[in-house]
């Protein structure tokens, strides 16, 4: 009974360590990770090989790189506890004896690995409780920014639609919506339907993507074309866009359900796909520079007729650029296939299959940005 107890707890602790993970799913969880580091710190590393450069020194000057690396990301006080334990943990124990004339003493043994080893959990308590603060505060700024961007898609006349974000880290570049834009001159609305991808990712992107889509919602509000609309947006977001380094691309179009017109600006995106009902595929390219980049740019619009059957999609290039671990590319061509392969399916059931394959396509390897698709057929 006692073997039994014990048996019953080692495997509840095991769980609780785990969360029920698999170990396959741990080494897979365990290698993104690894991948994710080594990304990280390698940046700051230029492992090129000079000429006349012995194979040794070489291995040495790249060791130091990354050495200066890591130990560049943790706070001076930090540094010097890191370096420290290090000391600790490459010098051997020692004894100190005291001699006397008839005899030798033994006055005390120190094992330095021992308190090396002590250093280096101090120090890893104290990352550990760097990480839960900003991953709450992380957790809070994710929860806002889902508020932020619709949960369903809305209800439109002669349009079906889904969408779907994932970001690469806790919050997003990212941003997607489709609302209705009142017109003065009618009672029939339009709808705006917007997707953005500003440059960067994590929390400087999250906060300039929080800042577009209240441009986006206040100053659709006001009368003007769609080009109008587009220019006033990109004077706001070359205030905050730290000279043209915080840019964002988007695509922005105006659907008349009336008419089933979609007049649109595609200001630096990744050109949607409109795929006729025969099967015939168009890239609609009409619109100008980035966000944020230059304050009087030039926007003109687009136009075509939404048909029955008629499919478009648009997406950021977290898509298309999702590499595997052989640092191959989705690509347009595959998502094309799926395109193709599922124009008699939903919205929905068609983004999850190409989610599906992507994921399939990426396997274990890290997603290194924001993917957002967003999927309207003609109805």
């Amino acid at each position: 009974m006692e073997k039994h107890g014990i048996a019953v707890r080692l495997e509840r602790f095991w769980q609780r360590v785990t969360e029920g993970m698999q170990l396959n799913e741990l080494w897979s969880q365990f290698r993104r990770d690894a991948n994710s580091s080594y990304r990280l710190y390698s940046k700051e590393v230029d492992s090129t090989r000079v000429a006349g450069i012995p194979q040794t020194k070489h291995f040495f000057g790249v060791a130091r790189q990354f050495f200066w690396a890591i130990i560049e990301k943790l706070t001076p006080a930090r540094r010097v506890l890191l370096l420290v334990a290090l000391v600790l943990v490459l010098v051997p124990g020692g004894e100190w004896t005291l001699t006397t004339r008839s005899s030798q003493i033994k006055v005390f043994a120190l094992d330095f690995h021992f308190f090396g080893g002590l250093l280096m959990f101090a120090l890893l308590i104290l990352e550990i409780a760097d990480r839960v603060v900003m991953k709450r505060d992380l957790q809070i700024a994710k929860e806002i920014q889902e508020w932020l961007l619709p949960a369903n898609p809305p209800e439109v006349p002669g349009i079906d639609l889904a969408f779907a974000t994932r970001p690469a880290n806790t919050v997003a570049g990212d941003y997607y919506d489709v609302f209705a834009r009142p017109r003065l001159d009618s009672e029939a609305a339009t709808f705006l339907i917007a997707i953005a991808d500003v440059a960067g990712k994590s929390v400087p992107a999250a906060m300039l993507m929080a800042t577009f889509q209240a441009s986006l919602k206040t100053l659709s509000s006001t009368p003007g074309s769609l080009p109008e609309l587009v220019s006033r947006m990109n004077r706001y977001a070359c205030s905050n866009s730290q000279n043209g380094r915080r840019f964002t691309t988007a695509f922005i179009a105006e659907f008349d359900p009336a008419s089933r017109r979609l007049t649109y600006v595609n200001a630096g995106h990744n050109n949607p796909i409109l795929r006729r009902h025969l099967g015939l595929i168009e890239r609609l390219e009409a619109g100008g520079m980035p966000l944020g980049v230059m304050e009087d740019a030039h926007y003109q619009s687009g136009e075509v007729m939404m048909e029955t059957g008629d499919w478009l999609v648009a997406f950021t290039d977290g898509v298309v650029e999702a590499e595997n671990s052989f640092q191959q590319e989705y690509g347009e061509e595959r998502f094309l296939m799926m395109l193709h392969s599922g124009v008699m399916l939903s919205p929905e059931m068609l983004l999850n299959s190409i989610l599906l394959d992507l994921d399939r396509f990426v396997g274990d390897a890290p997603q290194h940005d924001d993917v957002t698709c967003m999927l309207l057929r003609a109805v």
